[in-house]
């Protein structure tokens, strides 16, 4: 993005860091709600497209993935090219009090919105959160990743909770749009893993200074 993609927080105060955090949010998700369906369908593609050169993706057996809100890029025609290959693939559901959990995908048409602004679901049996321990490599959304592999998510704090679960050698990688990626630094806590991977619809990267 033009302004977000050099900006750098070295503010001490955690109320402070909320506030840009939150801040930036509002710049993505107001920038995400002006990209038109006819361009999200496009972008969409391509993004599958980068994704699927991944070799840790295109030898997975078992991913992890998310079924994408509306404004997000989507990550539809990457489930259905993962599922045409064989992918096993594990969907987020979330229980009350954002529960951590995991279902199976078994196509689109099994997907349910289960509550406004949440991200659809499988409707298959729920496996725990320990299930993403089987993935191989993990997809994740983001509304920004900074140069050290820091990830921005929605605020809520699931995906923070739920990649204790992920296999120390899964590949965790970053689903955005090309100007969400920062040149400068996120502020970052100490439960936070920063992904290993960045995927745009223009291509893809590995994160140097992910640790």
């Amino acid at each position: 993005m033009s302004d977000g993609a050099h900006l750098s927080w070295h503010t001490p105060d955690d109320e402070q860091v909320a506030e840009a955090k939150d801040a930036l949010r509002r710049e993505v998700r107001a920038r995400r709600g002006h990209v038109s369906p006819r361009c999200r369908d496009e972008l969409a593609q391509r993004l599958a497209a980068v994704v699927l050169t991944i070799p840790q993706v295109a030898a997975a057996g078992c991913a992890s993935v998310y079924a994408s809100r509306p404004t997000e890029p989507g990550t539809g025609p990457l489930l259905d090219a993962l599922a045409g290959r064989g992918v096993r693939l594990l969907l987020p559901v979330l229980g009350s009090g954002l529960q951590r959990d995991w279902a199976e995908y078994t196509g689109p048409d099994d997907l349910r919105e289960r509550a406004p602004g949440r991200p659809p679901e499988p409707g298959g049996d729920a496996l725990g959160a320990a299930a993403l321990a089987q993935a191989d490599v993990v997809l994740v959304p983001a509304l920004s990743v900074d140069r050290a592999g820091v990830r921005l998510g929605q605020g809520g704090g699931w995906y923070d909770r739920v990649l204790e679960h992920a296999r120390p050698d899964a590949p965790l990688v970053a689903l955005l749009y090309a100007d969400e990626v920062l040149d400068g630094l996120l502020p970052r806590s100490a439960h936070d893993r920063p992904v290993t991977h960045v995927a745009t619809p223009e291509g893809w990267h590995a994160v140097a200074d992910a640790s």
